[in-house]
């Protein structure tokens, strides 16, 4: 079985250890990728934090594109060589939730035992059903997505999380109509997502809020119309004065308890709050439900976008390859897996749009 070099998790809070793991052969209906790329996810680092629990020793990262290197019994539509995005999303295609177009949510159980081991045998956790800060993974055919030769595998790996959170949360939960208003709250990976889906989908107008000036430009780029500050006095009245009215889709994409609880000031009557960013388990928010419910208003979850990745994904690179979805713009700097805890303190600084690591 091969060796492989993965970053790893022994203690939640501390720094990933470089080290050597075995990587056992896929079996029916897995495959195996060697990666090119694996970007690092605000998901990852409270995983690591021990923000959500989790079994340890795990490897975590689930945004990776990668060359398929050996296939198990059983799979189709995929080759040796292929090009593809490695997602977390693991699906078994057959119970109600996969039937009623909802893979994201199917509670399919992933293999025990795993594919990581380490050198004395000990079971390592190939955390999100992926393991993707590593040289390899194993995982099964329904979590990856067949992507062009040519494509740029640094930003096809972007695609497996925050490009298909944020996107999908505007066009799939949302359900964004042209001419509509949007207000996006958290201007940083999957925040610049929602509001480029936001474009796409024909936004009237696109409010981007966040805690500085320079998120708020960044925002611009990226497709917002208008930009206010957390930090103001009600900022919901800025935004609604940048649109006329109150928006019809706040998407929320920072786990933070403070947006959460103020997200409702926001909307128009009518209105709809898309719950993207997740705080720490056992955090709790607060609205005045008489007010929502007087105003026809709800709170939507979105988990992944509400993803199709076999149906999303493809128009996504469509729409990349036309110029019109910008994933390359989205990365602020490339790091070996050696500098692995140093890319995980920058993307914890707020200073980056997308940190990726990359693998020989």
């Amino acid at each position: 079985m091969p060796q492989i070099k993965a970053a790893v998790s022994h203690a939640h809070g501390a720094p990933l250890q470089v080290q050597t793991l075995t990587l056992r052969a896929p079996l029916m209906g897995e495959v195996e990728v060697t990666l090119k790329a694996c970007a690092i996810c605000h998901s990852d680092i409270h995983f690591a934090e021990g923000a959500w629990g989790g079994k340890l020793p795990a490897v975590y990262g689930h945004e990776a594109a990668g060359h398929v290197t050996r296939l198990g019994d059983g799979i189709r539509g995929l080759a040796i060589g292929d090009v593809v995005v490695v997602t977390l999303i693991r699906a078994c295609g057959n119970c109600a939730t996969c039937n009623s177009g909802k893979p994201v949510l199917c509670p399919a159980p992933a293999p025990h035992p795993g594919p990581l081991t380490a050198g004395d045998g000990t079971p390592v956790e190939a955390a999100m059903d992926s393991g993707a800060f590593a040289e390899r993974v194993v995982v099964d055919q329904s979590q990856v997505v067949r992507l062009p030769d040519d494509m740029n595998l640094v930003a096809a790996s972007l695609l497996a999380c925050g490009v298909i959170t944020g996107v999908g949360a505007v066009v799939n939960a949302a359900g964004l109509r042209a001419g509509q208003d949007v207000v996006v709250i958290g201007a940083g990976g999957v925040g610049l997502n929602a509001i480029q889906g936001a474009r796409i989908a024909g936004a009237r107008r696109i409010v981007a809020v966040d805690v500085t000036d320079d998120k708020l430009a960044i925002a611009r780029d990226f497709g917002a119309t208008d930009g206010v500050l957390a930090s103001d006095d009600k900022p919901w009245r800025a935004a609604k004065k940048a649109m006329g009215k109150g928006a019809d889709v706040v998407i929320v994409t920072v786990g933070a308890i403070p947006a959460y609880d103020t997200a409702a000031q926001y909307l128009a009557p009518g209105g709809k709050v898309i719950m993207v960013g997740m705080p720490h388990s056992g955090a709790t928010s607060s609205y005045e439900p008489v007010r929502m419910a007087a105003a026809g208003q709800s709170m939507i979850g979105s988990k992944m976008g509400d993803i199709v990745i076999a149906r999303d994904i493809p128009w996504l690179v469509d729409l990349y390859q036309q110029g019109r979805l910008k994933l390359d713009e989205l990365i602020s700097r490339t790091w070996p897996l050696d500098q692995i805890n140093e890319a995980i303190a920058d993307t914890k600084s707020g200073a980056a749009k997308r940190n990726v690591i990359v693998f020989d």
